[in-house]
Order: C-alpha cells, then structure tokens, then sequence
C-alpha cells in the first residue's frame, strides 16, 4: 500500500474511533423546517455519483476523492445553495475493503456539513454492492494491509476482543446501517429511513419545503424514491409505487402543490425522450452532454404511470449515468440528468452539479449546471 493511502486509512481510524462514540437525534422537521427564504427562493444543489471510496487501497482512489472535495466545494461557494441533494452512488461500497463504509459516506457529506448547508441523500446501485475482489490481490503482491475501523481495540491486558474482530471483514454495509449512521450522527441530515414494509428499499420519504410565511404551510414537496441496486434489483417496486400514491393523496389531495421527484437509477420513460447520441441534443430538450445510452431500471412496475397522472408532477431527476446532463420534456412533466460531480467512477468529462432554484411567490422552477470551473450553462425552464 502506497504512503498516502495508508496515511488516509489510519485518518478513517481516528476519526472511526470517535464516530463510533457519539450520537445525535434527527433533526425535527417542525423545529428546523426547510423553507422558502424572505425573498421567495429555494435553491438546491444535486450531487450525483461522487463514488467515495474507489480503489480505496491504491494512492489513485483517495486522490480522486480530493477532487470531489474540491468540486463540491466549489459549486457550494459560488452558489450558495439553502439544501443539497446526494443523488446516489455516494460511495462505491464494492472497492470498500472495509466493514464501515460510513467513513466514507460521512467524508462524502463534509463538504455540505461544514458550510452548515442541510442534505439529504437517496440511495444508487453502488452504496450497498457486495465488495468485488481485486483479482491482483491474489498475485505476488498480495492482499493489501487492511485496517477495519472501530475493531482496532487494545484492552488493559492487551489482548483484542474477538467478538470485535468478528465484524472486520469485507461484509459492507447496509443500506439501513448507511442512512442511520448518517441520521444519528449528523444534525444537518433531513434523510428518512423509509416505511420498513418497504424493504429491501430504504430511501422512500417526503420532505416538505415551507411556505415563506408560515413554516407549515407546504410550498412544495421533495420525493425520495430508493431506485434499487447494489444487494438488490434495480427497480422502483409497485409497493413503492402504491407508497407514493397514498402518501401523496394524502398531504396533496388536491394536486396544488408542486411535487418534484429524485432516484438515482432513471426509469425507461427516460429512453423515449432521449436524444440520439450522434445527433447531440436539441430543444426542447436542454443539456451539454449526451455520450451515452441511458441505463434505466430494469422494469417498471406502475410508478410512471402515476407521474404522468400528477399534474402536481413538475421535473424527475436521476444521476446513474456520468456521461448524460440533459433535461428533456415526457408528456407532462420533465425529466432530468443531474451532472456526474464526482472523480470517482467511469468517465472523463469535466464534473459540475444539477442545481435546481425555485421561487414562491409567483411559482417557478428552473435549472442549470454550474461546473468546477465556475461557469455555468444549460439553463432550463421546468415550471412557471
């Protein structure tokens, strides 16, 4: 293992070693409501595919999560955003030699956190997947040094604990244990560990964004489906579907107030409207990158159907794909890319984030990318 991987594994003990102490309550949405600023706007900004934890025993894995420091970073301080939305594959659990991928997830969130920005997160295909052997683990070299955070306990007699020891193992970590990490530790995270008749998914919830002139009053609502993968087929089950039904009936019976959707895995509405690659894109739909297929879910199981059926719908907004960025109009509503923001995972194109700005006061919804280098494009009506 090259020096400054291991230097960045002994950091993830230390800092495992107070992660494992202590614990804070989730934020009460009534007490800390998300809401509409003085002046009538919201503003978001989307982190898709940040991949945290590739290659994680090589000194070319924790460099390029320097860089998605560095992006997000940047697109904080030139937007200044009031919520930021971690679109999945947050980490890539299947390069984690490690038990605890809540290191790398809590490492992932730092950036919003230490600006006091509030977040909240949906799962993606890698967050969960199963750790994949590197097959040159088993040449000459050898199986790298791995330090399993939280287990490495000396006792008085100097002895470890075996039933510590019995968790360092390349295992990974749940999608329950991920979110619930993130809630207990984190005062800034509005994510929800979703209905458990849900399960296997678990990233199904509502947050509501509050009117600028009384906190429960609903302005708009954010859904938060968990779109599968990793230990699990990538779809949006029909009991997910008859979840959003109920739950949006529910607190929008009337269908006034504008709904928005975010899932990591787009869903196959996304082939019908996607621009043929070697045409490039060309309106109505709006972008600046489309090198690839898209790669939606692997069946639909009713969930479309009743999007379409919303008009309170307004825009869907998917990652999954780092070489697509285009927003394109699907009957009644939009669907969108975000930007790939982080240097982990496939792909070379330069990184950015998805921001999404509303105002209350006429309603109005618009998007653009705003990339690492500052500039922006793609501008995108999707409400007024």
């Amino acid at each position: 293992m090259g020096t400054p991987a291991l230097l960045l594994f002994l950091v993830i003990v230390l800092a495992a070693k107070s992660d494992c102490r202590g614990h804070h309550e989730a934020p009460s949405l009534w007490q800390n409501p998300l809401r509409f600023s003085a002046d009538s706007a919201f503003k978001i900004a989307l982190f898709a595919d940040l991949h945290y934890g590739e290659n994680a025993w090589t000194d070319w894995g924790p460099a390029q999560d320097d860089n998605s420091d560095r992006v997000m970073s940047a697109v904080l301080d030139t937007e200044i955003p009031d919520f930021v939305i971690y679109l999945g594959d947050v980490i890539t659990a299947n390069n984690l030699p490690i038990a605890n991928a809540t290191l790398y997830w809590d490492r992932a969130l730092s950036s919003s956190r230490s600006r006091g920005i509030p977040w909240s997160t949906v799962f993606g295909n890698h967050d969960d997947a199963p750790f994949e052997w590197p097959s040159e683990w088993f040449s000459a070299t050898g199986i790298p040094q791995v330090i399993c955070p939280c287990a490495n306990i000396s006792f008085s007699d100097g002895e470890v604990d075996d039933t510590v020891l019995s968790d360092c193992n390349f295992k990974g970590t749940t999608r329950v244990k991920l979110i619930s990490a993130e809630i207990n530790n984190n005062r800034l995270s509005y994510s929800i560990s979703g209905p458990k008749n849900l399960w296997p998914s678990v990233s199904n919830y509502v947050l509501q964004v509050s009117s600028s002139k009384d906190p429960k009053l609903p302005a708009v609502f954010l859904y938060f489906l968990d779109s599968g993968g990793g230990s699990y087929p990538e779809v949006v089950s029909n009991a997910q579907a008859e979840w959003f039904l109920r739950q949006s009936q529910k607190i929008n019976p009337d269908a006034s107030i504008p709904e928005i959707i975010f899932w990591h895995i787009p869903s196959t509405a996304y082939k019908k409207v996607a621009p043929m690659p070697i045409f490039g894109i060309h309106k109505p739909c709006v972008g600046s990158i489309n090198k690839e297929r898209v790669a939606p879910q692997e069946a639909e199981w009713g969930i479309m159907d009743i999007f379409v059926d919303r008009p309170s719908i307004k825009a869907v907004f998917a990652g999954h794909n780092h070489g697509l960025d285009w927003c394109c109009p699907y009957k009644n509503l939009w669907l969108c890319f975000a930007r790939h923001t982080g240097y982990g995972g496939y792909g070379d194109w330069p990184r950015g984030s998805r921001i999404l700005s509303m105002t209350e006061q006429p309603l109005s919804i618009e998007s653009w990318i705003r990339m690492e280098d500052g500039t922006k494009h793609s501008h995108v009506t999707l409400s007024s």
